[in-house]
């Protein structure tokens, strides 16, 4: 009988492959290359593009990940689990674009990884900035995300914005933060805003729920008060009170979409 070694290449690589990096993207040539040159301590990266109209995809492929371009956005959800069904590794580490993982965070990954014992899943800080500051109140900070985990031991959940990583077992903590280049500008506060408030009401349609004006005013107005004074914002200074108004004015669009969408939904 003749033995068939096509495949031995691949199952050897899948026995070596520890640590899958996982990213969604879409449009990101302005992070895609500091974010995976500070990954490249991965086995593999495997990057999931919204087929952008810039060169996301190609200089993902410059740089040695995996590229895998989908025609169709099925939400945030969605989109990370078909990057976590790409993956080889034993553990998956999932970051998003304009997220970079420091040095130091990147040696307790690893270190993590080769005990392979403890906990299964674990989360670490992370830094945020907004418009050039990085906060250190207004609800971001100390802001615990879970990302690292070990493959089969968590999916994230299926909706359209705001996902969350769902997890079995006990989690662990790592020290280091990582940084998280959220909002360079106005322009990208603006913009991301208008791109979340249409998903959310999205998704407040999905499970049913309705909103009114009245409703939407009052939402936004304890986003502000909630970030600016039970997160202490104040103590971020003017960027605080920014940032307090930004959320405030992202969750009242939500809610005010959420509402047209009833009123053209009963014809009104």
């Amino acid at each position: 009988m003749r033995l068939n070694y096509d495949h031995l290449p691949d199952f050897i690589e899948t026995l070596t492959m520890r640590l899958s990096a996982i990213l969604i993207t879409h449009n990101e040539q302005a992070h895609i290359v500091d974010c995976l040159k500070a990954l490249d301590f991965a086995d593999e990266i495997i990057v999931v593009d919204a087929a952008s109209t810039d060169q996301t995809a190609a200089l993902a492929r410059q740089l040695g990940a995996q590229v895998h371009v989908t025609p169709d956005w099925p939400g945030f959800g969605a989109q990370k689990n078909r990057a976590l069904a790409l993956a080889k590794g034993d553990w998956v580490l999932s970051v998003d674009a304009d997220e970079r993982v420091p040095p130091a965070l990147r040696d307790e990954i690893l270190a993590v990884v080769a005990q392979n014992q403890g906990a299964q899943v674990y989360r670490f800080p992370r830094r945020s900035s907004y418009c050039g500051q990085f906060m250190q109140h207004s609800g971001w900070s100390p802001d615990w995300v879970v990302r690292l985990f070990k493959r089969g031991s968590a999916q994230f959940s299926n909706d359209v914005v705001h996902e969350k990583l769902c997890v079995q077992g006990a989690v662990g903590d790592l020290k280091t933060p990582l940084v998280h280049l959220s909002f360079p500008d106005f322009e990208s506060v603006l913009d991301k805003a208008n791109r979340y408030s249409s998903a959310g009401a999205v998704a407040l349609r999905a499970k049913g729920k309705s909103a009114t004006l009245w409703g939407a005013l009052g939402h936004g107005a304890w986003a502000f008060f909630r970030t600016y004074v039970l997160r202490r914002g104040f103590l971020d200074g003017q960027l605080g009170l920014a940032l307090a108004i930004s959320n405030a004015e992202g969750t009242y669009y939500r809610y005010a979409k959420r509402w047209l969408m009833t009123r053209h939904e009963i014809g009104q």
